[in-house]
């Protein structure tokens, strides 16, 4: 019995104890800025440098030899492997917005297709000849939801 029991407590400490990982435990490594489809999708040609920078927060790097040039970099790699790696590339002509380059779907529509119609473009007379006295109060009121609606644009 005794002869059994002393086998049997090797065999178990034997084999309980062959067991090793063969790599350590490796952490995430989570690098450069998150961009999502979301952040690309409320950027507009036209907007400012701080506009953009409102929206997507500081690049990761700016050149110094082309400083029309922001370039966002992310990258993901769970247990040391890479997974997920991103890029965008936004271009100024000045201080304006002129095009994007990256690894999203980029439905980018000029600032101006954001903005209410101007009063002047559906200033239509009635069939009378006589102007509507309420279209002519509401024109400046127009103006200050235009300007509203350029700043909504950025807002998170």
């Amino acid at each position: 019995m005794y002869v059994k029991f002393l086998l049997l407590s090797i065999v178990s400490l034997s084999i309980s104890c062959s067991y090793l990982p063969s790599l350590p435990y490796k952490i995430d490594i989570q690098q450069g800025n998150v961009i999502t489809e979301e952040m690309v999708e409320k950027l507009r040609l036209g907007m400012t440098r701080s506009q953009v920078r409102f929206v997507l927060g500081s690049p990761l790097i700016t050149d110094v030899f082309h400083i029309n040039r922001w370039d966002y970099v992310y990258s993901l790699a769970p247990s040391g492997r890479l997974s997920e790696k991103r890029r965008l590339s936004i271009f100024f002509d000045g201080d304006l917005l002129t095009h994007i380059e990256g690894d999203f779907k980029l439905p980018i529509l000029p600032a101006n297709e954001l903005s209410l119609p101007s009063p002047n473009s559906t200033d239509e007379t009635p069939e009378d000849g006589k102007k509507n006295e309420d279209s002519e109060e509401l024109q400046p009121k127009e103006k200050k939801e235009d300007k509203k609606s350029t700043t909504d644009m950025i807002a998170p």
